[in-house]
């Protein structure tokens, strides 16, 4: 700096000193601004969760279930464990009859015919659905079973001490023909995402694993090529299914996935969010968020775009993202509005379970 004045070499050197982080401590004195999206995020997450807790326990049980079991693992929160404690008494009380009535002649048999008789039909999709599941027998009562037995063991219950007749359930399931029935056209167009959670049921039960099997499958039914020739009612089945592939895979929240197993589903999402966020709902595109979170892609420009979607989908009256017709109802809404408080306070860790301990169900006398 030759030639430069006294008072100019002065003033330069202050300046470096006032711009460059020469120090540690510079930190501290120059904070990085808060990202107020992520403020936002975080804050409509909370007046979700402060809305749904206050009237939880007015819910139905099966919704008390789906969602103190979803947000402890995502918080770890003991406050959530009542309710899943309570959920585990009624489903050892549930197996412990279903075991025990299975060795009745025509017992499968006749629970499939009364879950049939009494399948909803409030909706085309509905009606489809149970049209399609009448021609599969058993299915739909083992169907449910498998879900009970892998809620059992996630919750460290599927024991003889337990369950002390589990094994004849599961010998019972090794006898149902449930690979026709997940690789069936006709069941994937109606059921995408039912039969990916089927697939990993049956998996994480040591009954069979057909997850490669079922995912080739159901991507040659759904190729990316032919998504603008499916109906509104198609188009939803495919991207909900292929969330659930991911979701399964996770436990239903319970461990990360590797991104580089699902990258089939999480490109196509990423490359296909236009539609998805024009011909899907948001129980759909929030999971589609939440599947680039369970592989680890928390800073995937997609993430950072569904949840401004759902931020924008808020009702800050009602505390709750509506329906698409706009209905606010608790109930029917609990499902949208626990993966909304997910997708936008995500945790740095998931925690599984619960195991629980020392459990006995309604009635139990030792």
């Amino acid at each position: 700096m030759r030639g430069l004045p006294l008072s100019r070499l002065t003033g330069f050197i202050f300046w470096l000193l006032l711009t460059v982080p020469w120090a540690a401590g510079c930190a501290t004195q120059f904070p990085v601004p808060a990202n107020p999206d992520a403020i936002a995020s975080e804050a409509t997450a909370e007046a979700i969760r402060t809305r749904y807790e206050t009237a939880l326990t007015e819910l139905p049980q099966s919704k008390q279930r789906h969602y103190a079991q979803r947000l402890y693992r995502t918080t770890g929160d003991e406050r959530y464990l009542p309710l899943n404690r309570a959920y585990g008494r009624r489903l050892i009380k549930k197996l412990r009859e279903e075991t025990a009535a299975l060795k009745t002649p025509g017992y499968a048999e006749r629970r499939a015919r009364e879950a049939i008789a009494d399948y909803p039909t409030s909706s085309e999709k509905k009606q489809r659905r149970k049209r399609m599941l009448a021609r599969w027998g058993e299915v739909i009562y083992a169907k449910s079973l498998a879900f009970d037995l892998v809620q059992a063991k996630t919750y460290g219950l599927l024991n003889e001490h337990d369950l002390p007749e589990y094994q004849q359930a599961l010998a019972y399931l090794e006898s149902v023909d449930f690979h026709s029935f997940l690789l069936n056209a006709d069941v994937v167009a109606v059921y995408a995402a039912q039969v990916a959670n089927l697939t990993y049921y049956l998996y994480d039960l040591g009954i069979a694993d057909w997850r490669a099997e079922v995912t080739t499958a159901f991507r040659e039914q759904y190729p990316p090529a032919q998504d603008a020739a499916l109906s509104r009612a198609e188009y939803r089945n495919k991207i909900y299914g292929m969330t659930h592939f991911v979701i399964a895979a996770s436990g239903y929240y319970q461990k990360p996935v590797e991104a580089e197993a699902f990258h089939w589903a999480l490109n196509e999402f990423a490359a296909g969010l236009d539609p998805i966020l024009a011909r899907t709902k948001e129980d759909i595109y929030t999971e589609v968020g939440i599947s680039f979170l369970l592989a680890g892609q928390t800073e995937h420009p997609a993430v950072t775009r569904l949840r401004t979607a759902l931020l924008q989908a808020y009702n800050p009256a009602a505390r709750m993202i509506p329906a698409e017709d706009g209905d606010t109802d608790l109930v029917r809404g609990e499902h949208r509005n626990v993966l909304a408080i997910m997708l936008l306070d995500w945790p740095d860790s998931l925690y599984p379970g619960p195991v629980l301990q020392n459990l006995k169900p309604p009635g139990f006398i030792e």
